[in-house]
């Protein structure tokens, strides 16, 4: 069998290419489908569904890579002339069909990657590279916008290929010619002997479904953000010596082997210090934080729910701490209190004094199992025991 194409037939590396992309394609919808109706409410479920992800991902880079080979080679190859240049609707209808599965070779994993590479852990690409990409910030707003975006692309491409499967069978059996035929491997080359007639119409009407398919999405609200399932409260003001005027409260966590940050937006802190004091305890700070405020990459929402931070029922968590000067340094002394559950800590910090500006920065690691965080998640390797948290904040007196 010729490697190459010609005017009636298609070459063997053709062939290869077309029955291997096929293969791939066939089967990462299911598993895409089964990985996204996968439970995930224990460590094995999620250590499961993870798995599941994590294949169809790397196989999703894989038909990235397969689809970009199948069209630097289809560029350099004549291209045999369709059976059925005498039935125009036809001719538009198959040429179509053959740009918009072109292009989804490349949209549909290029989209699904750069979902990844914008996301936060969770499920990592098993190939050496690609777990985060040139210019793709770290953004739970774009990894939303290009999930969206793979899965609008990805219900065209199923369209695509139902539409492509039936063509050929009817092509089989009703029309009983060899376009079936002349894409298995050893059929003898067949086709008509004329020149090739292509146009570019049929990527015109490519690009129209594309669009219509995108402006479709955007008409269901695919493209917004979705808002938390829990309604953040409204703090109230605090009385304070000190005046928070900035900062921030961040955490990390390994979830998956990968590291997962996020920050809470809205908390309180009222502070009492006098740094002349005589005593080792200089004064004290009671810090309410909004849980439902929390960012956390793609796994925000799930991180409010009744096995995590449980945020509809305890919406804040409180920490009540003596600031406390010592040769070891500055350190806040104190409880922590999260979902009900209440822990002792010790947060060191380094403190700067400027007139009436104070800037301080801690950090300190909590065990999430203290306050019975993903009880369900008990392996450490699905999501990480330790959370790393570092508070800064400036005030004035």
């Amino acid at each position: 069998m010729p490697l190459t194409n010609n005017a009636t037939h298609y070459g063997g590396i053709a062939k290869t290419l077309h029955w291997l992309t096929a293969l791939l394609i066939l089967t990462l919808i299911p598993l895409g489908i089964i990985a996204t109706d996968a439970p995930f409410s224990s460590s094995e479920e999620l250590a499961q569904k993870a798995w599941l992800f994590s294949l169809h991902k790397t196989l999703g880079v894989t038909v990235f890579f397969v689809g970009l080979i199948r069209i630097l080679w289809a560029l350099t190859q004549p291209k045999p002339a369709l059976l059925n240049v005498d039935k125009p609707v036809e001719s538009l209808l198959a040429e179509t069909a053959h740009w918009l599965l072109y292009g989804s070779l490349v949209l549909v994993p290029l989209t699904g990657w750069i979902h990844h590479a914008a996301a936060e852990g969770y499920a990592p690409i098993w190939w050496p590279f690609g777990q985060n990409l040139p210019f793709v910030p770290k953004s739970p707003e774009l990894s939303h916008t290009f999930s969206a975006l793979h899965g609008i692309l990805e219900k065209v491409l199923m369209f695509t290929i139902i539409a492509h499967v039936l063509g050929a069978i009817k092509h089989h059996f009703i029309d009983r010619d060899a376009t079936l035929l002349r894409m298995l491997p050893g059929y003898p080359a067949t086709g008509p002997l004329d020149k090739p007639r292509h146009s570019f119409a049929p990527l015109g009407v490519a690009l129209v479904i594309w669009a219509a398919a995108l402006g479709a999405g955007a008409g269901l609200g695919l493209f917004k953000t979705p808002e938390g399932a829990a309604p953040a409260p409204e703090l109230a003001a605090v009385a304070s010596d000190w005046t928070v005027t900035g900062g921030d409260i961040k955490i990390s966590i390994k979830q998956m082997g990968s590291t997962v940050e996020g920050h809470f937006a809205d908390w309180t802190a009222a502070i009492t210090y006098d740094e002349a004091a005589e005593s080792e305890v200089k004064g004290n700070t009671e810090v309410t934080i909004s849980i439902p405020s929390l960012t956390l990459g793609t796994v925000s929402d799930q991180a409010m729910g009744p096995d995590y931070f449980d945020a509809t029922t305890h919406p804040t968590a409180v920490f009540k701490a003596d600031l406390v000067q010592t040769d070891a340094g500055n350190q806040a002394v104190g409880t922590l209190s999260i979902k009900g559950y209440e822990q002792p800590i010790t947060l060191p910090f380094d403190l700067t004094i400027e007139g009436d500006t104070a800037t301080a920065n801690g950090t300190v690691t909590l065990d999430r199992r203290n306050y019975h965080v993903g009880d369900a998640q008990s392996d450490e390797g699905t999501l990480g025991f330790s959370v790393d948290v570092a508070i800064s904040l400036t005030a004035t007196r």
